[in-house]
């Protein structure tokens, strides 16, 4: 039985909650594996993650040649009975252990509770090296967790079938592993977080690793999960093939291989034949952001790219790379220039603005019926004049998620995927909806992109993405090949430079380099 990395794994399926434990028995049933060997699977999977837990944990917790104390904690449910299987596992290999159940015993049922009577059974027989403790009462057992001396905690409290609010009780009991000093492992997704939507209503277990059964739950790859999951394993149990062929997937996460190509250069290419990209931004006291959007594009494959920004901006947005063009400020002079002409896709956004030099340009553009890249200040436009367009990528944050669908960041936070989808579908195209584990939407379907680092979190990271898709475009022939394309470079190109050199100081332009060695990997 393979346990996989997530990076090792993709491309892969990824299916919400619901859709898991709907299908989940059926699946196995079809695959000739009874829900008890299921779960004996599953735990086993889970064991054997301790070995893949990070360098820093103790290298004796690694060991079967002394004791180690273990400590898990179980709830009541299905995701405790793997609990149990990994204590049984965690016991033959020479641990020490404590299992930690969250329950009176006769709430115990189902399979579940035939893994605990082998457990039960089996302490027995081991006398001091298995302890197995029920509390039903929080208080004491958040006592119990914070007293425990040992290198291990796994968290087999929630399932993927977790979706309230936590009461303080539970609170507390959240918050004193997180507090220990022990590392954790989380059984099929950190207790606290939302399978399907990666959102985090109190509090949620901080995992040193996570190990998730079947197939991925789409929950773990977006959002705040990233600050979860810690190390995230797939353990398909001999089931996913089966599962997804009864439960065709619609959403799916992409890593750095299975993507779109770009189309090849003959040595006779011509840049003419590449295709111009117009990118319009660049009010007053903003002319970083369109400078790098424009740079990214060339770097990304652009052969040449026209900038259209406000007059005063234009010597400080071609300073130092020539390659640029400029186009006409004003808009009249721009709509009847060669360069509205020649141009395949028209970026438009990046410190545009709103007054009306932007809207006037915000116009001339959809006017056009050029492929757009639509970002920033550009978004604010389309929805003031609810405009749609089935050949445009909009790229918002979730603030300006938010704004395009009349809510707050809290609401797009809470639910990314219903967001992105509802995006795409409102307003047309393709919408990517950024943050950690980004999400691009077609209307129908869900990408979630797992490249990226933490040192993104710093200006004008949107600005290139914008230029990377506008450049792919040209290059693909396909808005989503495109962004699906553009989204992992992008991550990617900041995971190279952050692996060198840290998370912390990354600049936007830091990517250029970098951007072009990966841009012609595909």
């Amino acid at each position: 039985m393979e346990v996989k990395q997530l990076a090792a794994s993709l491309p892969q399926p990824v299916y919400s909650a619901s859709q898991v434990l709907s299908y989940e028995a059926e699946a196995a049933s079809k695959a000739g594996i009874e829900l008890f060997a299921l779960m004996q699977r599953a735990g086993q999977a889970a064991f054997e993650c301790i070995d893949k837990l990070p360098s820093y944990i103790p290298n004796s917790i690694k060991t079967s040649s002394t004791k180690n104390r273990v400590l898990v904690v179980a709830g009541k449910g299905n995701n405790g009975g793997d609990g149990y299987v990994v204590a049984k596992h965690c016991i033959d290999a020479g641990y020490e252990v404590q299992v930690l159940i969250l329950a009176e015993e006769d709430k115990i049922q189902g399979d579940a509770k035939q893994a605990l009577a082998e457990l039960q059974q089996l302490a027995l027989t081991t006398k001091s090296a298995l302890t197995i403790t029920f509390q039903s009462g929080l208080v004491a057992a958040a006592k119990s967790i914070l007293s425990f001396t040992g290198e291990l905690i796994i968290d087999a409290i929630f399932g993927i079938g977790f979706r309230c609010s936590l009461n303080l009780p539970w609170q507390n009991i959240i918050e004193a592993i997180n507090s220990h000093p022990a590392s954790v492992l989380s059984i099929d997704i950190p207790s606290g977080l939302n399978a399907s939507s990666g959102h985090v209503d109190s509090v949620a277990i901080f995992a040193d690793v996570t190990v998730t059964f079947i197939v991925l739950k789409q929950g773990l790859l977006t959002g705040r999960a990233a600050n979860y999951i810690g190390d995230l394993f797939l353990a398909t149990l001999d089931v996913q093939d089966v599962f997804c062929h009864l439960q065709p997937a619609k959403n799916f996460a992409q890593g750095r291989d299975g993507l779109p190509k770009i189309t090849p250069r003959h040595p006779t290419i011509h840049k003419g034949s590449i295709g111009l990209v117009l990118a319009i931004g660049g009010n007053t006291g903003m002319p970083g952001a369109i400078r790098l959007a424009s740079e990214a594009a060339l770097r990304a494959g652009a052969s040449l790219v026209a900038v259209s920004c406000q007059l005063h901006n234009q010597a400080i947005v071609s300073n130092g790379r020539p390659e640029l063009m400029l186009a006409p400020s004003e808009p009249k002079r721009l709509a009847a220039s060669n360069f509205i002409e020649k141009a395949k896709v028209v970026l438009i956004g990046p410190g545009l603005g709103r007054d009306e030099w932007a809207q006037q340009l915000m116009s001339l553009a959809i006017e056009t019926d050029k492929t757009l890249v639509v970002d920033a200040d550009a978004l604010a436009l389309i929805k003031d004049a609810n405009l749609f367009h089935s050949d445009w990528v909009l790229t918002p944050h979730p603030g300006e998620a938010a704004f395009l669908l009349d809510t707050d960041i809290v609401t797009i936070e809470a639910d990314r995927f219903h967001a992105a989808l509802a995006i795409a579908k409102r307003y047309g195209g393709v919408c990517v909806l950024k943050g950690a584990g980004s999400l691009i939407s077609d209307g129908e379907h869900v990408v979630i992109n797992t490249t990226g680092s933490a040192g993104m979190a710093s200006g004008g990271m949107g600005d290139v993405l914008s230029g990377i898709i506008a450049a792919l475009i040209l290059q693909t022939g396909s808005i989503l090949d495109a962004t699906k394309l553009a989204v992992s470079i992008h991550g990617q190109a900041a995971q190279m430079v952050t692996q060198r050199s840290g998370v912390r100081g990354l600049l936007a332009s830091d990517l250029f380099e970098p951007l072009r060695e990966i841009v012609n990997q595909y």
